[in-house]
């Protein structure tokens, strides 16, 4: 039981939301639903403005755009009617630009007390937590939901690592703008959306990128033949089910059976997660590539220098067998190579509280069917969530599960509290 999560004792509040992307705005929507007293800090859908490149488009069909709300009328559809827009179906992709005004439009409607400031420091404090905030105020929290985003875990290749600091490679999420890379030679490396699409979008503002992917070939989906999946032939349906997260039973499994996913044993959970949405790119991304700049495929980067003539970079590249393939000389290399959750890589979370926060292999948190960590009261969402409930709490789809179960926990922690508050003591 998190001690005093009634938020009366010693003037503490009950819930700190830490982030206000898709899934922090959802949380705080659905815990006000559920009146508990809570204060959301951070700049509304900045991750997405700061670490998501201009002319992006987002790989989720629109049906599976909405952030989650505990009544109708905030849905992606409700927004585009909003603002006099036609409806839209599966063969829309979403721009970046129009997504991010729909989460602002959100924010404005259903959480309009957001505090566009961000948090410095958590730690723990008093069975509870303290939270200090750029602005230099110093609260006190009986709860706090760490929904930070993709940047934190940011994973960058250790074989690149001496190029980073001399900025000749960099990860795609700290790029808003790949328009200065014009005229350059860039080696873009993986072979997933972000790794393609950085890729069209750099050879598209003029620059001249080279894939460098694991795969034996690239992956792209299916174009879909209608724009609703209930308008596909039966059969079709049947083979393939649809699904927030696409058609197929891999996909439908893991998005209706995220509760479940949690009981998996951890190597089949991580199996998943790497295997169902492996590297791919969206249907309408092909055109961009094929034939658009080299695919350097069944490539690995084993080795990584600046030449110090140019100051530029050379890579050594080995194929499948281990085999010296070629040498690539290039001015800047863009890590497209996913994120990787570990809370030692969250700073706002002060050493001690993070060292307290037991953890899967690898860093991943421990989370208990209520997205709460070991530590009491300290709840993780979004990525942070997926090594335990799924690859659904990667998109945006998954704010519905996450905010519904997360507000619930919290909301019933409280109540036990209360009547813990209540109750004389059997002694």
């Amino acid at each position: 039981m998190v001690p005093e999560l009634g938020g009366t004792g010693h003037g503490r509040l009950p819930v700190v939301v830490v982030g206000a992307g898709p899934y922090g705005l959802a949380t705080a929507a659905w815990l006000a639903a559920a009146d508990v007293t809570t204060r959301v800090f951070g700049e509304p859908m900045e991750s997405w403005r700061a670490h998501m490149p201009d002319g992006m488009f987002l790989k989720s069909v629109p049906t599976a755009s909405s952030i989650s709300a505990p009544e109708g009328g905030h849905r992606f559809a409700d927004f585009r009617a909003a603002r006099g827009g036609p409806p839209v179906g599966d063969t829309y992709p979403i721009p970046v630009e129009e997504f991010i005004a729909y989460g602002r439009w959100f924010q404005e409607r259903r959480v309009p007390d957001v505090e566009r400031t961000a948090v410095r420091d958590v730690r723990a404090a008093d069975g509870g937590f303290g939270v200090t905030l750029d602005s230099g105020e110093e609260i006190t929290a009986a709860a706090v939901v760490m929904a930070s985003g993709l940047a934190p875990y940011a994973y960058r290749p250790p074989d690149l690592s001496p190029l980073f600091p001399a900025g000749l490679a960099s990860h795609a999420c700290d790029h808003a703008d790949l328009s200065r890379f014009a005229g350059r030679r860039v080696a873009v490396v993986g072979a997933g959306q972000s790794a393609l699409e950085s890729a069209a979008l750099l050879h598209e503002s003029g620059a001249r990128p080279t894939v460098i992917a694991r795969t034996s070939s690239l992956l792209f989906g299916t174009p879909p033949r209608t724009d609703l999946p209930e308008d596909r032939p039966r059969a079709t349906r049947l083979v393939k089910p649809a699904s927030p997260l696409g058609p197929g039973w891999s996909h439908a499994a893991v998005s209706r059976g995220a509760g479940a996913y949690r009981r998996l044993p951890l190597p089949v959970r991580n199996h998943f997660l790497r295997t169902v949405l492996g590297p791919s790119g969206a249907w309408w991304l092909r055109d961009r590539v094929d034939g658009r700049f080299p695919v350097l495929c069944e490539r690995r980067v084993t080795s990584a220098r600046r030449r110090d003539d140019d100051g530029t970079v050379r890579l050594e590249l080995t194929d499948a067998t281990g085999r010296t393939a070629e040498t690539l000389d290039v001015d800047h290399v863009l890590t497209a190579t996913g994120y990787r959750v570990d809370v030692d890589r969250l700073a706002v979370l002060e050493p001690t509280l993070r060292q307290a926060v037991r953890t899967h292999p690898a860093g991943p948190p421990v989370l208990s069917a209520g997205f709460e960590s070991s530590v009491p009261g300290l709840y993780f969402t979004s990525l942070a969530a997926a090594p335990t409930f799924g690859p659904l709490l990667r998109f945006v789809c998954g704010t519905d599960f996450a905010a519904r179960r997360v507000a619930g926990a919290v909301a019933d922690a409280i109540a036990g509290g209360r009547r813990a508050a209540v109750t004389p003591d059997p002694a």
